[in-house]
């Protein structure tokens, strides 16, 4: 085990105990097929499965997983019209599992998500049964504070040209707090606690995924 590995360890360990006293559940995975077979674990076969866009959820292998397992998923893209668009939403706010990362999560235990349109937020505050956030130990943030610089500075940029808006930031690389019509950072949303007992789950893994 490396020096960062046991660190990574360390912190996760520090972060999970304030979690559960927010009402939330807490994994420590060392790398991204851990945290697979985990999600593999806590899905039952022919649960409905739904997610948010993450960049982790595609780079770990989750996705791929979520694909091959014989779940029933609510994929938002597949709708062709705002008609089945809103019909497919009624679905994913009632699924049985919704899978997401975080912008940020503090050393206490807060989650922290800057949204754009918030259909994320909105299904990691209320709605599906179960929510799986998966982040890796490059999301940790210190303070509440320095989360939600860490969401507008160094997860927006990426985010922008990801979903290709045309934001400053995509541009320059640096927040600047625009009122562009393509603006991704209109919701800001601090999950401080569960109000549903172990509704969320947060998996934690030992390396830099996602933005």
């Amino acid at each position: 085990m490396s020096f960062q590995t046991e660190s990574y360890a360390h912190t996760a360990k520090t972060i999970i105990a304030n979690l559960e006293k927010r009402n939330m559940l807490g994994y420590y995975c060392e790398n991204a097929q851990e945290a697979r077979a985990l999600i593999h674990s806590l899905i039952p076969v022919n649960a409905t499965v739904t997610w948010g866009g993450s960049e982790t959820l595609v780079e770990t292998g989750i996705m791929e997983t979520l694909k091959e397992s014989g779940y029933i998923l609510l994929d938002r893209k597949a709708a062709k019209t705002p008609e089945e668009s809103r019909k497919l939403y009624g679905q994913i706010v009632t699924a049985d599992y919704f899978l997401t990362s975080t912008n940020a999560i503090t050393l206490d235990g807060e989650l922290i998500n800057v949204d754009g349109v918030g259909n994320r937020a909105a299904c990691l505050i209320t709605g599906p049964q179960h929510v799986l956030v998966v982040a890796g130990m490059n999301k940790v943030a210190v303070t509440e504070e320095d989360g939600i610089r860490r969401a507008r500075n160094m997860a927006a940029p990426p985010n922008s040209i990801r979903v290709g808006a045309h934001t400053p930031c995509s541009k320059t690389g640096v927040c600047a707090d625009c009122q562009s019509p393509d603006c991704i950072c209109c919701q800001t949303v601090i999950t401080r606690r569960s109000r549903v007992k172990d509704r969320i789950t947060v998996i934690l893994i030992g390396g830099s995924y996602g933005f």
